[in-house]
C-alpha cells in the first residue's frame, strides 16, 4: 500500500514572488536615489513596503510559509533599508543641516548585520528569536524616516522654501525627529537582542 507524503508548497510561491519583486523595487530605488528623482523614490518605496506586508500576510493565510521565505524576507528587507541609508549619505552628510551621517548608517547597518548572525546562530540552537514588538517599530520607524527625507527632498528640490518657508522647517524638523527616533529603536532592539541571546545561553551552561 502506497503511503503518502504531505506535499510540500512551491520554493517559488506567490509570497516568495513578491519577496523577489521587492528586491527588485530595491534595486530600482537606488537607481532613482542616484539620479535624484525624489517623487518617484517616495512611490517604490512605498510599493516595496506593500509587497513587505503582502508577502507575509499571504504566507500565513495561503499556507505556504517556506524555510526561502523565511530566510530570504527579513535579507531582501535589510538590503532594501541599509542600501537606502547607504546611498542617502553623500547627500545627508554634504547638505548644511547635515541630517545624515556616517555614524547613523553605521548604527543601522551594523545593527542589522550583528542581529541577523546572531538570530540564526540561536535558531541553530533550537531558541525562539523572532521579531517583537520593538523590532517592528525599529522597522516602522525606519521606514517612515525615509519617506520624510524623500518628501523633504523632492520640498527642496521644486524650492518650497520660497514660497512655504514654515512648511519646510515643519518637513525638516519632523524628518530629523524620525531619524533620531529611528536610531533610538534600532539601537535599542539590538541591545534587546543581545540581552535576549545573553539570557538563553546562560541558561543553557
Amino acid at each position: 500500500m502506497a503511503t503518502m507524503t504531505p506535499s510540500r508548497p512551491p520554493v517559488f510561491n506567490l509570497p516568495n514572488q513578491l519577496t523577489a519583486a521587492r528586491f527588485v523595487l530595491a534595486l530600482v530605488l537606488f537607481a532613482l536615489i542616484a539620479v535624484q528623482l525624489w517623487l518617484w523614490c517616495v512611490l517604490v518605496f512605498i510599493l516595496a513596503a506593500i509587497t513587505d506586508f503582502l508577502d507575509g500576510h499571504l504566507a500565513r493565510k495561503l499556507g505556504l510559509g517556506s524555510t526561502l521565505g523565511r530566510n530570504l524576507d527579513p535579507l531582501v528587507d535589510k538590503v532594501l533599508i541599509c542600501g537606502a541609508y547607504i546611498f542617502l549619505l553623500p547627500l545627508g552628510s554634504q547638505s548644511a543641516e547635515g541630517w545624515l551621517q556616517a555614524w547613523m548608517v553605521t548604527v543601522v547597518v551594523a545593527r542589522e548585520l550583528v542581529i541577523t548572525g546572531l538570530r540564526s546562530f540561536m535558531e541553530n540552537r533550537g531558541a525562539v528569536f523572532g521579531a517583537d514588538w520593538l523590532g517592528k517599530l525599529k522597522m516602522w520607524l525606519q521606514c517612515a524616516a525615509l519617506i520624510a527625507i524623500f518628501v523633504v527632498l523632492e520640498a527642496e528640490r521644486q524650492n518650497a522654501a520660497s514660497c512655504c518657508p514654515d512648511l519646510l522647517w515643519v518637513c525638516r524638523t519632523a524628518r530629523d525627529g524620525l531619524i533620531y527616533a529611528m536610531l533610538g529603536a534600532t539601537a535599542l532592539s539590538g541591545l534587546q537582542y543581545l540581552w535576549k541571546a545573553a539570557s538563553v545561553l546562560k541558561v543553557e551552561e
